[in-house]
C-alpha cells in the first residue's frame, strides 16, 4: 500500500481550499491537514512536517492573491502543480429559513465582494466579515438564529448539516480560483509546460523591455505579467510573470539566465503542468 502523503491547506473543514486538495490528490492516498494561516503551512512544508500544500494564488473576479505570492518569493517552497476550482458561493442557513427572514450573511471578505449583486438585490441583508467561509457556516450552525446565514461551499454545508438556501449567488458564474500545489525546494516536473517567476529589474531605462524581449526573441509565450509594490521600499516594484515552458528545455534555461542579466532579483516560483484544459471542476 502506498504511504499516505500529508497535504496542508488554510481554513476550517469545508473551505474551497479543502476541495482543491481533494480534487488534486484524488488519485493518491493523502491526509489533509488544515491550518489557521499561510505562514504556518509554509513553515511545515519547509520543515518537512507535511509533503505538500495547496495555496490559492489567483481568482477570476478579484485577481492575484498577493499575500500568497509574497510568501512564495520569500520561502523555500516551489509550485509543482496547479488546479482550477470553480468557486460557487452557496447561501447556507438553518432548515426552514427563507431569504426574507435573513438579516446578516457571514463570510470571508473576498466572497462577500464576489456576491455584491446578491446584497444589492436584498438590501435588508447585511454582509458581515468573518474568518473564512467554512468558519462562517460553522458559526451559523452554532447560533441557531434563522436571521443569520453564510456564504460557503457545498462541502461546508455537508460538514455542518445545513441546507443550501440559494445556489451560486456569486456575481460571476465562472468565478474560479487557481491554486498552486507547493513542495519544499526547487524541483523538476517532467510533464511541466508552464513556469511562474518573480523578478525585480535593474534601475535603468528599458530594463523591463529587455526582459520582455528575452522571451519574445525565443518565441516563448508570456501568459501574465503583473507588478507589485515591494514591501519596505518606497515606490519600488517587483513583477510576477507566467510563461509557457519547462525548466528541462534549453531555450527556457537560456531565457532565465539572460533575464538575470537585466534584474536585481530573480526567482523561479514554480514549474508545473497547466491545469486549464477547457473544463473546470
Amino acid at each position: 500500500m502506498d504511504k499516505k502523503i500529508k497535504v496542508g491547506y488554510q481554513g476550517a473543514h469545508g473551505t474551497f481550499s479543502e476541495i482543491a486538495v481533494q480534487e488534486f490528490f484524488k488519485d493518491r492516498p493523502f491526509t489533509a491537514c488544515n491550518y489557521a494561516n499561510f505562514p504556518s503551512i509554509i513553515a511545515d512544508v519547509e520543515s518537512g512536517a507535511i509533503d505538500y500544500a495547496l495555496l490559492p494564488v489567483e481568482n477570476t473576479t478579484t485577481g492575484i492573491i498577493y499575500r500568497t505570492y509574497d510568501l512564495l518569493k520569500d520561502s523555500d517552497i516551489f509550485a509543482v502543480g496547479e488546479i482550477l476550482v470553480r468557486i460557487d458561493e452557496q447561501l447556507i442557513g438553518l432548515p426552514g429559513t427563507n431569504i426574507e427572514d435573513l438579516r446578516e450573511v457571514y463570510s470571508h471578505p473576498e466572497p462577500l465582494d464576489q456576491c455584491s449583486g446578491f446584497f444589492a438585490a436584498h438590501p435588508w441583508i447585511k454582509p458581515v466579515t468573518y474568518q473564512d467561509t467554512a468558519k462562517s457556516v460553522e458559526y451559523v450552525a452554532q447560533c441557531q438564529d434563522p436571521s443569520k446565514a453564510a456564504l460557503g461551499s457545498w462541502l461546508a454545508a455537508e460538514y455542518y448539516h445545513l441546507p443550501i438556501l440559494k445556489e451560486r449567488v456569486q456575481d460571476n458564474q465562472l468565478n474560479t480560483t487557481r491554486f498552486f500545489c507547493v513542495a519544499k525546494g526547487e524541483q523538476t516536473v517532467q510533464e511541466a509546460d508552464k513556469i511562474s517567476m518573480y523578478f525585480v529589474v535593474n534601475h535603468e531605462p528599458g530594463a523591463l523591455y529587455e526582459v520582455i524581449r528575452v522571451f519574445a526573441q525565443r518565441g516563448i509565450n508570456m501568459l501574465k505579467l503583473e507588478s507589485r509594490p515591494i514591501r519596505g521600499r518606497m515606490f519600488e516594484y517587483c513583477f510576477y510573470i507566467d510563461f509557457d515552458g519547462s525548466l528541462l528545455q534549453p531555450k527556457t534555461q537560456e531565457a532565465i539566465a539572460e533575464v538575470r542579466e537585466h534584474c536585481l532579483e530573480v526567482k523561479v516560483l514554480g514549474s508545473y503542468k497547466r491545469a486549464f484544459n477547457g473544463e473546470l471542476l
